[in-house]
């Protein structure tokens, strides 16, 4: 038996305006590795995009076999006991990206909308929207639900634990530092606890060794994380809150918003709040500058082309699902900014 006590990380909720942005994404979502957008560094009306790698989670080796029973108290309080993983839901595309690659994949037999990685692109969805379907979770039978404190409506969990399904909830990963126990936490509730060890082994090493892209002597730049979505009018300056701070703090930028005094999570983006935090760069995920029409229609916002970033197109760019899902691919979220915000030449 496999026994493991998590101690509960609690984040920040997210106000309310990032909460209703944030649900406006889940359907949008991809899993892409890398943006491919233009790179930050590049001269001012220049854009070469580069081809994205193929968007695929890369598994460790052999076919683990899980020691269960498990029994694991999630970051809900709740001690649960879970006996079989031969059926296994996740319901967040983070969580079943952790799940595939720690070799557990073909036990996977659903996914969320977020998870669109190529090895669970072919499941059955069992998310309305942002919103979990309770029936159609239980329709796969499961031996075993995986969500996160993100997960609702919270209803939904309650009528599959009703029916007698294990559900273990984890805190959402809002920092670098939450990748180790993430994996730790996911490996241990599927009774793999070595294949967690060895795949948090290997993501330490990952990270270290993008970090150690970062030139050794430059100025800090400011970044600026811009969460929009042109459709629904959603443009919006992430602060202290929004996730994208300690990546930004890894690969050796500073956060523009935080520095700037901006305490949430969010904050509808005006010229006043730009011109305060004065970005050297922009960081936006790639489906939200899409959506607004790429550089040019970001630069059509309030305040953005006045921004030393928007007086020379600096935009750094990272695929909508990967960006902060702090997990074994965060590596490669840290190999693209370094290469995005120093080039070659700047080392």
């Amino acid at each position: 038996m496999t026994t493991g006590r998590w101690t509960s990380v609690r984040m920040p909720r997210l106000g309310a305006a990032a909460a209703a942005a944030l649900a406006l994404l889940l359907p949008l979502t991809g899993c892409a590795q890398e943006g491919t957008s233009p790179a930050a560094g590049e001269a001012k009306g220049k854009a070469t995009a580069s081809a994205a790698p193929a968007d695929r989670v890369e598994p460790l080796s052999g076919d683990p076999a899980p020691h269960l029973p498990a029994i694991v108290e999630g970051d809900d309080g709740r001690r649960v006991t879970v006996r079989q993983a031969e059926r296994v839901v996740p319901l967040t595309g983070s969580i079943s990206e952790i799940v595939f690659t720690l070799g557990l994949g073909p036990r996977v037999v659903g996914r969320d909308i977020t998870a669109t990685f190529e090895q669970a692109a072919k499941l059955p969805v069992v998310t309305r929207g942002h919103e979990v379907s309770a029936e159609s979770v239980l329709s796969l039978r499961p031996d075993v639900v995986l969500a996160d404190s993100t997960t609702g409506p919270a209803q939904a969990l309650d009528q599959i634990r009703s029916a007698g399904v294990p559900v273990v909830v984890l805190e959402a990963a809002k920092d670098l530092t939450d990748v180790s126990d993430r994996i730790t936490r996911v490996a241990a509730a599927l009774g793999v606890p070595d294949a967690g060890k060895a795949l948090t082994k290997r993501t330490d090493r990952r990270i270290a060794a993008a970090r150690e892209k970062i030139p050794a002597h430059h100025e800090k730049p400011r970044v600026a994380f811009l969460y929009v979505r042109g459709s629904a009018s959603v443009h919006l300056i992430g602060g202290r809150d929004s996730g994208a701070g300690s990546l930004l703090e890894a690969a050796g930028a500073l956060d523009a918003g935080t520095e700037s005094g901006l305490t949430k999570d969010f904050t509808p983006v005006t010229s006043e709040a730009l011109a305060k935090a004065a970005p050297d760069a922009f960081l936006v995920m790639t489906k939200g500058l899409e959506s607004v029409g790429g550089v040019d229609g970001l630069l059509e916002l309030p305040g953005v082309a006045q921004t030393p970033a928007g007086q020379q197109r600096r935009v750094v760019t990272v695929d909508d699902g990967v960006l902060l899902n702090y997990g074994p691919r965060t590596d490669q979220v840290l190999t693209s900014l370094v290469r995005q915000l120093y080039r070659d030449g700047d080392r």
